[in-house]
């Protein structure tokens, strides 16, 4: 079996540290609650109304209150 190029490795290494990152945690946490609203606001209008519209409705009107209470949850100390 032949080893991987070093170039391969070393991708393969900065890939894993982005995904470790606190900045991609938060993304991924966002687009979860983007796709969620995203599923709410279809259930209402009663028909798919499409990721960037939902995206754009939850920045306008949900995105700072989440972000507040993300800030205010991760600087409050866990009770184990």
């Amino acid at each position: 079996m032949k080893a991987q190029p070093e170039i391969h490795r070393d991708e393969e290494s900065g890939n894993a540290l982005v995904k470790r990152s606190s900045l991609y945690q938060e993304f991924l946490a966002e687009r979860e609650e983007i796709l969620r609203h995203k599923w709410v606001q279809s259930e209402k209008a009663g028909h798919d109304v499409g990721f960037e519209r939902a995206l754009l409705d939850w920045i306008r009107f949900h995105r700072d209150e989440w972000r507040t209470k993300r800030r205010i949850l991760r600087t409050v100390p866990s009770e184990e």
